[in-house]
């Protein structure tokens, strides 16, 4: 018998969507488990413990951007990937604020969510080849994957850990948003590149004036060590 690869939330009301999403993730070795509103979801976010969550934007009684906020102030940072409908960019981007990992918009290929489940927790999971020294007040560990800030904790997301981590293994070195799109996210090719401005803004905000990222402009952003 093969064994799992850990249990995915789906938090989706309309059903034959969620049907699908659960076929096409069981058949990869993922344990599925469909909630229907949000507030069932939540619940079952805490009970469960799922490796992974795709949450839709519009659910009935707690939505999608509710969830998200619930679950992050909890301190839970399970990767959460929102699945949203074409008009909802506002619902989406105040979502990736809220600490969501990544987003689908819909219609969409079941097989295109399996990829990106995928590479939310390969992007979850493992040390990089080597890791970077502290930047002025930042320190970061890819083994526990925790940053301080002058000696303090900074709690990030998932996605949020991986774009720093990547700037400071590579200090200096600047980076356009279609590069970090391909080496941060996995997405070659991938055409939505404010994902990355949005994520930026949030580690800003979070490390506050110890942020050493740097805006490029016309080209992306680097990371620079103090002084530099």
């Amino acid at each position: 018998m093969t064994q799992s690869k850990g249990l995915v939330l789906i938090v989706e009301d309309e059903r034959h969507i969620s049907d699908v999403q659960r076929l096409y993730l069981a058949r990869e070795g993922f344990g599925v488990h469909v909630e229907a509103d949000g507030s069932a979801g939540l619940a079952a976010a805490r009970r469960m413990r799922p490796v992974a969550i795709v949450l839709d934007i519009g659910l009935p009684g707690m939505d999608g951007i509710a969830f998200c906020r619930a679950l992050r102030d909890a301190g839970d940072w399970t990767p959460v990937l929102l699945v949203t409908a074409r008009g909802e960019e506002a619902d989406r981007i105040l979502g990736l604020e809220l600490g969501a990992d990544d987003y689908l918009t819909k219609p969409f290929s079941p097989r295109e969510l399996v990829a990106r489940v995928k590479t939310v927790l390969r992007r979850a999971a493992g040390p990089p080849d080597r890791s970077p020294e502290p930047v002025g007040r930042l320190s970061l560990d890819p083994v526990s994957r925790t940053v301080r800030r002058d000696g303090e904790p900074v709690e990030l997301t998932t996605t949020e850990f991986n774009l720093l981590e990547h700037l400071l293994t590579h200090v200096g070195q600047v980076f356009t948003r279609e590069q970090l799109l391909s080496q941060v996210w996995g997405y070659p090719g991938y055409r939505d590149t404010r994902m990355v401005d949005v994520f930026v803004s949030q580690l800003r905000s979070k490390l506050g004036d110890a942020s050493p990222i740097r805006t490029v402009r016309g080209v992306g952003y680097s990371a620079t060590s103090p002084g530099a």
